[in-house]
Order: C-alpha cells, then structure tokens, then sequence
C-alpha cells in the first residue's frame, strides 16, 4: 500500500496546493461572495480530491506486486494467500522470469492458459546453469516440424497404420516410430521416456507415447500442433501387454534364431518390440551395439518397453558419437534440458506445486531438500536412516547444529531462515527433524522450518492423486537450492536433474547400520543407468563399459551402473 500512504502524506508536491485551498476555504475574509480567487480555489481544491480518490481507488484494486498477506490460520499456523489471476487462477510467479522460454529450448505456439506450468516454472526456478546449444534447438525445431507432419491423425500416419495392419514390411514410408509403452513407476516412466525421445532424434523417428494410465492427466502435451500420445485405436495397443522376450517380433529373440538374416523373416518385420527393461538378456542387449542398429534403422515401428535411464549407452555407439557431441558439448545436461523441454506438469499438478511452494517454501532465505527413499523391509522410520540424514545435513554445513545447552539463543543481527522440504513415503523422518529443530534452537540462531507435502505410506503407482502428488514433490525439490537424495531412486534423478543441482546421495546403508560416511557428493547431476551392458561390439567380448570413455562412468550409488559426467569439472 506504499503509494496509497504516500499520496495521504504529502509527498505529491500538488499536496501544497490542496494545503492552501483548504485555508482558503477557511479564511473568513474569502466567505463573504464568490471571487475569482475562490472559484480558483474551488477548482483546484475539486482537481486535487478527483486525483486523491482516484489514487486510492486504484491501489485497491490492483497492490503493489510486492504486497504478500499474512494471516494466522484459526490452528496458528502461518499461511500466504497469493495473488490470484482471474483468469488462470494459479500463483504469480516468485520473479519475473530472466528467460520465460529457457534461451530457446521451448517452441512457441501455445496456449498459456492450457499449461501454466509451460510459461511460469522458469520464474520458480534459478536461471539454468548452462545454455542449450544452438544445434539442440536447431534440431528440436525440426523435430517439431516432423512430428506435426508425421504424428497422429495425419495422411503420414494413417498411411504407416495401414502398412502396418498389413503385417507387411514396406519398401518405404514418409515417417518411422517410436512407441513408448507406458511401464513402471512414475520416477522410472519420466527417465525412459527422455531416453526414447533421445533416440527418436538421433533416428529421426516420430516419438508415440501411450498414455497409460495417467500420462495425459499428469503431463501437458510437448510438441506444438500436434499430439505425443498415442491414439487409443492403435492397431498393436492391445497387444502391449502380451509383448515379451518370448515374442516373435521381440528383437531379442529374433537375434537368438538367427532370423536376422533371413530374407522373408525380414520381409514381414513391419514392427519389432525393444525389450529393454532391467531383466533384459544378452541378444535383448544387442541394441545397443551399431551393426544391429543398422538393421533397425530399416523398421518402420519400433516398440519399446524399458524401466532404464539408457541414455548412457546411446553415447557408446559410434554412429551416434558425433551427433550427440553437437547436441550436448556438455554430456551432464541431457535430461536437464530434455526433461525441461518434455515435462510440463498440467495445470492441476501445477497448482499443487505452486500453493504449496508459496506457503512454505517462498519467503525462506535458503531452501533446502531430502528425498528419502527406504528398500528396507520392515515399519519406518528407522532409526539408522534418520541417523545417516542428519549427519549428511551436519557434515556437508547444509543444516546448523542444535544448542542443547542453552533455552535460547540470540543472533546477531536478522536470523536467516531455511525450509527443509522432505519426500518420503513416511512421515516419520519429517516428525523427527522437525521435533530436533522445535525443541532445541540452532547454533547459529537460524530459523529452520520443516515441511513435508505427503506421506502415502507405500508406492501406488497407479493411483492417479498418489501420482500428482509425486510428480508435484519431484518439481518442488528441483527448485530447492541445495538437495540430498537417496541411493537407487529415480525420483530423487528427476529433482535433481530438472533442477540442474548436484546432490549430495545418500549411501545405501546395509545391516541396518548408518554408513561413515553418510553421504557424497555427486560428480554430475545426470540420473543412472541401472542395467547396462557390459559387451564390446566390435570385440563380441565382455568388457566394463564404465571405462571405454571419460564422459560415462560408474554411479556414485550403484557401483554397476553408468552415468553422463564431465571429465573437465574433475580438474
């Protein structure tokens, strides 16, 4: 209300004229009949009140941008009432964003208020540590162009389902497909789906996403004038469930029989299902070899069904070498700007993220998150885990100490605020952080407060208000400026990688004993392969596919698995 009271105070230098015509108008010398002084007087007197009011009648009706409203709840809970558009109904962003449309990344052509989250996650969000390069957008936008030609309902399309239908290989087609089957948890689903449309760009295929589920109630569409989802009267839809190794169309198994070489086998490969999934075998892993992608290339439809972040191996194969160094000089933001370019959350997911994030987490000075994923059998919490978390926080300096000597302490100076934002499928962890910071003050004088959205006990991965709210902690731990996450759990990639943070991860504990050390820091934020092949190609030999390059290399949490780094941020 900063421009209200400063009209009422005077600091408008036409307040001196609004001064003296009210001693005019007082002055009983100038009662006595209507002088030109006094009709003057009046006039100014009338011009100054139509401005005041007209001052005031505008704050009201549109604050200052910087007004928050505090009001204590009838429980005494401290909660913020955003502002409000009459049109979308979501908060207004922390900060006018730098870069609404992340230096290129995202195509225009929308409709806002059809995905808030689209326009208004950059402003919710620091800016992106790195820039795309300028091949990646070149090669999205054509990418764009191919999908709107190529994807559901077109001439392309209904061409390539009608070959299909014939179970006839064509000799050509205008357009070759992806199809994604939607398959695992959450977490998993969003890592492999980046991974197929990786591929999809480096084949020059038209990515097709099934939706599941609950794929369309959870994310808004990508591409511009055009759909990513596949249509229910797909021809194979119905098959996807009965698709395995055993297949005939699995490639996998089509490589055991030998009938790669077989010309009329050949003939009728109008599709072949990639089985890409954890429990995948030796033949089935031969995709990742690029004698065998030559023959794919030659497929009109692909299907694939897979619970791996496979991008890894994508940059062992030689023919995509070179392409994949033009689209990311820095191999650790792939799914940094895939998953920001792909996943919008819709805008009833959007509205959890940002009600929350506004009641919590906005006015803190300092954000901090911890993912907490348990694989331990048995009743959480455990004692070893909250044990392994709070030495983490404590080691790396990312929470203060507890004072438990004295009742109270007295900073110096305005105590600084942290909002310790906690994911777990328990309540426990929260309960007990919580407690140490309400019943003891910090070291330091700081205000910590700690907050958790849900805790749904158990995974329900097909539940679809259990998958909102997973996808709407995922979102707001990648806006927390620093993060902890735990071993093995795909969700806590997607936060980091979306966020563009570096975690610190949790060691997995064994014999439910807490590890010394608790905690690492990551060498990239990149998620993990957590099944790759261990196969030289061109040798038809084993081989540790963590050491042929140095931009892939073996996790931090799962000695086996491969992850993207950046040998240069080690010197």
């Amino acid at each position: 209300m900063k421009r209200f009271s400063k009209t009422l105070n005077g600091d408008d230098p036409s307040n001196n004229s609004d001064s003296g015509a009210r001693n005019a108008l007082r002055d009983p010398d100038r009662n006595a009949g209507l002088s030109p002084m006094r009709v003057m007087g009046i006039f100014i007197a009338c011009l100054i009140l139509f401005s005041v009011l007209f001052s005031v009648n505008e704050v009201l009706r549109d604050p200052p941008s910087d007004a928050a409203v505090h009001e204590p709840s009838k429980a005494g809970v401290l909660e913020v009432e955003p502002r409000k558009s009459s049109e979308d109904k979501f908060s207004d962003p922390v900060e006018v964003p730098k870069d609404m449309m992340l230096g290129g990344l995202l195509a225009t052509g929308f409709d806002e208020g059809s995905c808030i989250s689209r326009y208004q996650s950059a402003s919710y969000r620091k800016e992106m540590p790195h820039k795309p390069s300028s091949y990646l957008l070149s090669r999205l936008r054509s990418y764009e162009t191919l999908h709107k030609r190529c994807g559901p309902n077109t001439g392309s399309y209904n061409k390539a389902v009608q070959q299909l239908k014939s179970d006839r290989r064509p000799t050509s087609l205008d357009c070759n497909y992806v199809v994604w089957i939607s398959y695992s948890g959450l977490g998993n689903r969003i890592l492999t789906l980046a991974s197929a449309f990786l591929y999809a760009l480096l084949t020059n295929r038209v990515l097709l996403v099934d939706p599941g589920v609950d794929m369309v109630d959870l994310f808004c569409e990508p591409f511009p004038e055009a759909s990513w989802f596949l249509p229910m009267d797909f021809h194979l839809k119905n098959q996807f469930d009965s698709l395995d190794q055993k297949s005939p169309h699995c490639y996998g198994e089509m490589v055991r029989k030998n009938n790669l070489t077989n010309s009329k086998q050949s003939q009728l490969s109008s599709f072949v299902y990639l089985h890409l999934s954890h429990d995948y075998n030796d033949q089935d892993k031969l995709f990742f070899c690029n004698q065998d992608q030559d023959f794919l290339e030659k497929i009109p439809w692909l299907i694939v069904r897979t619970d791996n972040y496979f991008v890894p191996s994508l940059f062992l194969i030689p023919s995509f070498e070179q392409e994949l160094n033009s689209l990311f000089p820095r191999k650790e933001t792939v799914f940094h700007f895939l998953g920001r370019y792909l996943f919008h959350p819709t805008n009833v997911v959007w509205g959890l993220v940002t009600r929350y994030y506004q009641a919590y987490l906005a006015n803190a000075d300092e954000r901090i998150g911890i993912q907490i994923r348990v694989f331990d059998t048995g009743t959480s919490p455990f004692q070893h885990v909250f044990d392994q978390i709070v030495s983490c926080a404590l080691k790396e300096n990312l929470l203060p100490e507890t004072n438990r000597q004295d009742l109270i302490v007295h900073p110096s100076g305005a105590p600084k605020s942290k909002a310790v934002l906690m994911t777990s499928l328990s309540s426990g962890y929260f309960e007990k952080l919580r407690d140490m910071y309400w019943e003891h003050p910090t070291v330091t004088g700081e205000v910590i407060g700690i907050y958790q959205p849900s805790h749904e006990e158990y995974q329900q991965t097909e539940k679809h208000t259990h998958n909102r709210k997973a996808l709407a902690e995922m979102y707001l731990l990648s806006v927390t400026d620093v993060l902890i996450t735990s071993s093995w759990s795909t969700f806590g990639y997607v936060a980091q990688s979306l966020g563009g943070l570096t975690p610190w991860i949790l060691y997995k504990p064994e014999n439910r004993t807490a590890p010394d050390p608790a905690c690492k820091r990551a060498m990239s934020m990149e998620p993990c392969f957590h099944a790759p092949p261990f196969y030289d190609c061109k040798a038809k030999t084993g081989v540790d596919t963590g050491e042929l390059v140095p931009h892939v290399r073996h996790c931090e949490d799962m000695s086996w698995g491969l992850k993207l780094i950046d040998p240069s941020d080690e010197l």
